[in-house]
Protein backbone atom coordinates (compact mmCIF):
# COMPACT_ATOMS: atom_id res chain seq x y z
CA UNK A 1 0.00 0.00 0.00
CA UNK A 2 1.51 3.26 -0.96
CA UNK A 3 1.76 5.99 1.70
CA UNK A 4 1.50 9.38 0.45
CA UNK A 5 3.63 11.94 1.86
CA UNK A 6 2.97 15.21 -0.52
CA UNK A 7 2.95 18.30 1.65
CA UNK A 8 4.74 19.26 4.74
CA UNK A 9 1.54 17.50 7.43
CA UNK A 10 3.27 14.24 6.23
CA UNK A 11 5.98 14.79 8.93
CA UNK A 12 2.86 14.33 11.38
CA UNK A 13 1.37 11.08 9.67
CA UNK A 14 1.51 8.05 12.31
CA UNK A 15 3.74 6.23 10.36
CA UNK A 16 6.36 8.90 9.97
CA UNK A 17 6.55 9.99 13.58
CA UNK A 18 6.62 6.24 14.58
CA UNK A 19 9.11 5.40 12.04
CA UNK A 20 11.64 8.18 13.48
CA UNK A 21 10.72 7.38 17.16
CA UNK A 22 11.90 3.80 16.72
CA UNK A 23 14.98 4.78 14.97
CA UNK A 24 16.34 5.35 18.38
CA UNK A 25 16.41 2.06 18.52
CA UNK A 26 18.62 1.38 15.84
CA UNK A 27 22.47 1.96 16.25
CA UNK A 28 25.10 2.63 12.75
CA UNK A 29 27.52 -0.45 12.00
CA UNK A 30 31.13 0.46 11.97
CA UNK A 31 33.38 3.88 12.34
CA UNK A 32 31.34 6.02 9.71
CA UNK A 33 28.14 6.91 8.44
CA UNK A 34 27.67 7.16 4.80
CA UNK A 35 24.68 10.22 4.43
CA UNK A 36 23.20 10.03 1.10
CA UNK A 37 19.44 11.41 -0.50
CA UNK A 38 17.17 9.94 -1.10
CA UNK A 39 15.05 8.98 -4.36
CA UNK A 40 11.58 8.90 -5.91
CA UNK A 41 12.53 5.20 -6.90
CA UNK A 42 11.83 2.61 -3.94
CA UNK A 43 13.53 0.60 -2.57
CA UNK A 44 15.81 3.43 -3.12
CA UNK A 45 18.81 0.37 -4.29
CA UNK A 46 16.64 0.38 -7.42
CA UNK A 47 17.39 3.48 -8.17
CA UNK A 48 20.17 4.45 -10.85
CA UNK A 49 21.81 7.09 -8.45
CA UNK A 50 22.36 4.57 -5.20
CA UNK A 51 23.17 1.98 -7.78
CA UNK A 52 26.40 4.24 -8.53
CA UNK A 53 26.31 5.29 -4.83
CA UNK A 54 26.57 1.21 -3.70
CA UNK A 55 29.61 0.49 -5.73
CA UNK A 56 32.13 2.70 -4.22
CA UNK A 57 30.12 2.64 -0.38
CA UNK A 58 29.57 -1.29 -0.06
CA UNK A 59 30.79 -2.29 3.25
CA UNK A 60 30.43 1.03 4.59
CA UNK A 61 27.02 2.16 6.77
CA UNK A 62 24.70 4.24 5.14
CA UNK A 63 21.86 6.67 6.14
CA UNK A 64 19.63 8.00 3.29
CA UNK A 65 17.93 11.35 4.44
CA UNK A 66 14.26 11.80 3.37
CA UNK A 67 11.38 13.70 4.36
CA UNK A 68 8.99 12.57 6.37
CA UNK A 69 10.79 10.02 7.51
CA UNK A 70 14.13 11.54 8.60
CA UNK A 71 16.60 9.04 7.95
CA UNK A 72 16.73 4.98 6.67
CA UNK A 73 19.66 3.29 7.54
CA UNK A 74 20.35 0.97 4.29
CA UNK A 75 19.43 -2.07 6.15
CA UNK A 76 15.63 -0.84 6.60
CA UNK A 77 14.99 0.26 2.79
CA UNK A 78 12.49 -2.74 2.10
CA UNK A 79 10.33 -2.17 5.43
CA UNK A 80 7.02 -0.83 5.55
CA UNK A 81 6.06 2.02 5.36
CA UNK A 82 9.63 3.25 3.91
CA UNK A 83 9.54 1.09 0.72
CA UNK A 84 6.27 2.35 -0.50
CA UNK A 85 5.82 6.10 0.12
CA UNK A 86 5.50 8.81 -2.34
CA UNK A 87 7.16 12.32 -1.76
CA UNK A 88 8.55 15.57 -3.61
CA UNK A 89 12.02 15.08 -4.91
CA UNK A 90 13.24 18.49 -6.09
CA UNK A 91 15.67 19.19 -2.78
CA UNK A 92 14.11 21.87 -1.56
CA UNK A 93 13.38 21.67 1.78
CA UNK A 94 10.88 23.80 4.74
CA UNK A 95 11.99 25.01 7.85
CA UNK A 96 10.02 22.59 9.58
CA UNK A 97 11.36 19.80 7.35
CA UNK A 98 14.89 20.62 8.03
CA UNK A 99 13.94 20.59 12.03
CA UNK A 100 12.29 17.14 12.09
CA UNK A 101 14.76 15.26 9.66
CA UNK A 102 18.32 17.30 11.39
CA UNK A 103 16.72 15.83 14.82
CA UNK A 104 16.36 12.40 13.63
CA UNK A 105 20.03 12.42 11.69
CA UNK A 106 21.95 13.56 14.79
CA UNK A 107 20.41 11.30 16.80
CA UNK A 108 21.14 8.64 14.63
CA UNK A 109 24.81 9.61 14.03
CA UNK A 110 25.59 10.47 17.25
CA UNK A 111 29.80 9.77 18.17
CA UNK A 112 30.12 8.37 14.20
CA UNK A 113 32.20 10.01 11.57
CA UNK A 114 29.86 11.66 9.00
CA UNK A 115 31.10 11.25 5.01
CA UNK A 116 27.90 14.07 3.44
CA UNK A 117 27.49 13.11 -0.10
CA UNK A 118 24.65 15.51 -0.47
CA UNK A 119 23.14 18.19 -2.11
CA UNK A 120 20.34 21.02 -1.83
CA UNK A 121 17.92 21.06 1.29
CA UNK A 122 20.00 17.63 2.04
CA UNK A 123 23.29 19.06 2.85
CA UNK A 124 21.52 22.27 4.66
CA UNK A 125 19.93 19.29 7.11
CA UNK A 126 23.78 18.20 7.80
CA UNK A 127 25.25 21.16 8.06
CA UNK A 128 22.96 22.58 10.56
CA UNK A 129 22.47 19.18 12.76
CA UNK A 130 25.92 17.85 12.24
CA UNK A 131 29.34 19.23 14.19
CA UNK A 132 31.92 17.94 11.96
CA UNK A 133 31.07 16.21 8.36
CA UNK A 134 33.64 15.72 5.19
CA UNK A 135 31.19 16.97 2.38
CA UNK A 136 32.14 14.78 -0.85
CA UNK A 137 29.66 16.25 -3.57
CA UNK A 138 30.60 19.20 -5.72
CA UNK A 139 27.62 20.18 -7.50
CA UNK A 140 26.00 16.98 -8.46
CA UNK A 141 26.10 13.79 -6.47
CA UNK A 142 26.63 11.34 -9.06
CA UNK A 143 29.09 13.08 -11.08
CA UNK A 144 32.29 11.75 -11.79
CA UNK A 145 34.76 14.13 -9.76
CA UNK A 146 31.94 13.52 -6.71
CA UNK A 147 32.30 10.12 -6.77
CA UNK A 148 35.85 10.25 -6.70
CA UNK A 149 35.64 12.33 -3.65
CA UNK A 150 33.57 9.76 -1.75
CA UNK A 151 35.76 6.74 -3.41
CA UNK A 152 38.60 8.29 -1.17
CA UNK A 153 36.92 9.25 1.93
CA UNK A 154 35.33 5.97 2.51
CA UNK A 155 38.32 4.03 1.66
CA UNK A 156 39.86 5.78 5.27
CA UNK A 157 37.58 3.37 7.15
CA UNK A 158 37.50 -0.82 7.14
CA UNK A 159 34.70 -2.44 5.62
CA UNK A 160 31.93 -4.29 7.23
CA UNK A 161 32.31 -7.89 6.58
CA UNK A 162 29.26 -9.77 5.31
CA UNK A 163 28.15 -12.24 8.20
CA UNK A 164 27.70 -9.31 10.49
CA UNK A 165 26.38 -6.62 8.26
CA UNK A 166 23.41 -9.26 7.40
CA UNK A 167 22.76 -10.07 11.30
CA UNK A 168 22.96 -6.12 12.00
CA UNK A 169 20.16 -6.06 9.14
CA UNK A 170 18.00 -8.89 10.59
CA UNK A 171 18.29 -7.47 14.28
CA UNK A 172 17.63 -3.65 13.30
CA UNK A 173 14.19 -4.72 11.47
CA UNK A 174 13.23 -6.53 14.45
CA UNK A 175 14.43 -3.95 16.69
CA UNK A 176 11.75 -1.68 14.42
CA UNK A 177 8.87 -4.10 14.18
CA UNK A 178 8.84 -5.24 17.83
CA UNK A 179 9.98 -1.45 19.08
CA UNK A 180 12.78 -2.76 21.56
CA UNK A 181 16.71 -3.40 21.68
CA UNK A 182 15.92 -7.01 23.25
CA UNK A 183 14.18 -8.00 19.95
CA UNK A 184 17.76 -9.18 18.93
CA UNK A 185 16.77 -12.46 20.51
CA UNK A 186 14.84 -13.32 17.59
CA UNK A 187 18.18 -13.19 15.07
CA UNK A 188 20.67 -15.40 17.53
CA UNK A 189 24.26 -15.53 16.25
CA UNK A 190 23.84 -18.89 15.02
CA UNK A 191 20.67 -18.47 13.46
CA UNK A 192 20.81 -19.60 9.76
CA UNK A 193 18.53 -17.83 7.28
CA UNK A 194 17.56 -19.66 4.25
CA UNK A 195 15.20 -18.33 1.30
CA UNK A 196 15.69 -15.61 -1.75
CA UNK A 197 13.05 -13.88 -1.20
CA UNK A 198 11.09 -14.88 1.54
CA UNK A 199 13.64 -15.76 4.43
CA UNK A 200 13.28 -17.88 6.84
CA UNK A 201 14.94 -17.63 10.21
CA UNK A 202 15.78 -21.24 12.18
CA UNK A 203 17.71 -22.17 14.67
CA UNK A 204 18.75 -25.44 15.90
CA UNK A 205 16.62 -26.40 12.84
CA UNK A 206 13.88 -25.28 14.12
CA UNK A 207 11.78 -21.77 12.73
CA UNK A 208 11.63 -18.80 14.10
CA UNK A 209 10.22 -16.42 11.92
CA UNK A 210 9.99 -15.59 8.55
CA UNK A 211 10.97 -12.12 7.04
CA UNK A 212 8.71 -10.96 3.99
CA UNK A 213 9.65 -10.16 0.91
CA UNK A 214 6.84 -7.68 -0.15
CA UNK A 215 6.61 -5.87 3.53
CA UNK A 216 10.24 -6.34 5.06
CA UNK A 217 7.93 -7.29 8.44
CA UNK A 218 8.69 -10.93 10.35
CA UNK A 219 5.40 -13.24 10.89
CA UNK A 220 6.52 -15.70 13.63
CA UNK A 221 6.10 -18.91 14.26
CA UNK A 222 5.82 -20.16 17.77
CA UNK A 223 9.56 -20.34 18.31
CA UNK A 224 9.53 -16.78 18.16
CA UNK A 225 6.36 -16.37 20.18
CA UNK A 226 8.23 -17.82 22.81
CA UNK A 227 11.35 -15.30 22.22
CA UNK A 228 8.63 -12.66 22.34
CA UNK A 229 7.35 -13.83 25.50
CA UNK A 230 11.10 -13.51 27.16
CA UNK A 231 11.09 -10.26 25.92
CA UNK A 232 8.09 -9.42 27.14
CA UNK A 233 6.78 -7.28 24.44
CA UNK A 234 3.79 -7.58 22.10
CA UNK A 235 1.47 -10.08 24.49
CA UNK A 236 -2.14 -10.85 24.61
CA UNK A 237 -3.35 -12.88 27.54
CA UNK A 238 -6.82 -15.56 27.56
CA UNK A 239 -7.67 -17.46 30.61
CA UNK A 240 -9.33 -19.47 27.95
CA UNK A 241 -8.29 -22.91 25.78
CA UNK A 242 -7.49 -21.59 22.18
CA UNK A 243 -9.23 -23.79 19.77
CA UNK A 244 -10.07 -21.73 16.89
CA UNK A 245 -7.84 -19.34 14.58
CA UNK A 246 -9.83 -16.41 15.66
CA UNK A 247 -8.88 -14.60 19.12
CA UNK A 248 -11.83 -12.41 19.72
CA UNK A 249 -12.26 -9.29 22.02
CA UNK A 250 -13.75 -10.31 24.70
CA UNK A 251 -11.28 -12.98 25.08
CA UNK A 252 -8.81 -11.04 26.32
CA UNK A 253 -7.82 -10.45 29.53
CA UNK A 254 -4.41 -7.87 29.24
CA UNK A 255 -3.29 -6.36 26.28
CA UNK A 256 0.38 -4.53 25.25
CA UNK A 257 -0.67 -1.05 25.42
CA UNK A 258 2.20 -0.98 22.58
CA UNK A 259 0.39 -3.43 19.98
CA UNK A 260 -0.59 -1.30 17.21
CA UNK A 261 -3.00 -2.81 14.03
CA UNK A 262 -1.38 -5.61 12.04
CA UNK A 263 1.57 -6.16 14.62
CA UNK A 264 2.72 -9.71 15.10
CA UNK A 265 1.87 -10.83 18.58
CA UNK A 266 2.11 -13.59 21.13
CA UNK A 267 -0.87 -15.33 22.77
CA UNK A 268 -0.50 -16.50 26.09
CA UNK A 269 -2.34 -18.33 28.81
CA UNK A 270 -1.25 -18.89 32.09
CA UNK A 271 2.36 -17.64 31.06
CA UNK A 272 2.39 -20.09 28.76
CA UNK A 273 2.62 -19.49 24.80
CA UNK A 274 -0.18 -21.10 22.98
CA UNK A 275 -0.23 -19.16 20.01
CA UNK A 276 1.57 -15.99 17.60
CA UNK A 277 -1.26 -13.99 14.83
CA UNK A 278 -1.21 -10.65 13.70
CA UNK A 279 -2.93 -8.07 15.73
CA UNK A 280 -6.18 -7.09 14.20
CA UNK A 281 -7.26 -4.26 17.06
CA UNK A 282 -4.63 -2.16 18.75
CA UNK A 283 -4.03 -3.31 22.49
CA UNK A 284 -5.84 -0.72 23.64
CA UNK A 285 -9.39 -1.48 21.44
CA UNK A 286 -8.45 -4.93 22.77
CA UNK A 287 -9.22 -4.63 25.79
CA UNK A 288 -11.89 -1.94 25.88
CA UNK A 289 -13.92 -3.45 22.62
CA UNK A 290 -17.15 -6.16 23.40
CA UNK A 291 -17.12 -7.74 20.13
CA UNK A 292 -14.98 -8.32 16.87
CA UNK A 293 -11.92 -9.99 16.33
CA UNK A 294 -8.70 -9.21 18.09
CA UNK A 295 -6.01 -11.45 16.43
CA UNK A 296 -6.26 -13.33 14.01
CA UNK A 297 -3.93 -16.79 14.69
CA UNK A 298 -1.19 -17.91 12.31
CA UNK A 299 -0.15 -20.90 14.43
CA UNK A 300 -1.68 -22.32 17.32
CA UNK A 301 -0.66 -25.21 20.08
CA UNK A 302 -3.35 -28.29 19.61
Amino acid sequence: MKVQCITEESLFRPEAVRWRERMNLLEPMGDAVVILPCSMRKPYSSSRSHLIFMKVTKGIQECILTSPFGVCPREMEKTYPIQSYDTSTTGEWSNEEIKVVGECLKDYVDGKEVIAHVEGGYKQVCEEYLEDAVYTSTGKTTSKESIENLKREVKKYPRIKGRAKTLHMFRSIARYQFNSKKADALIPDDVKILGRFDRRILRDGKQIATLHFNNGFYSLNLEGGEILKEINKKHVKINFELKTNSLFSPGVTEADQDIVPNDEVVILKDGEVVGVGKAILSGKEMKRATKGIAVKIRHRKK
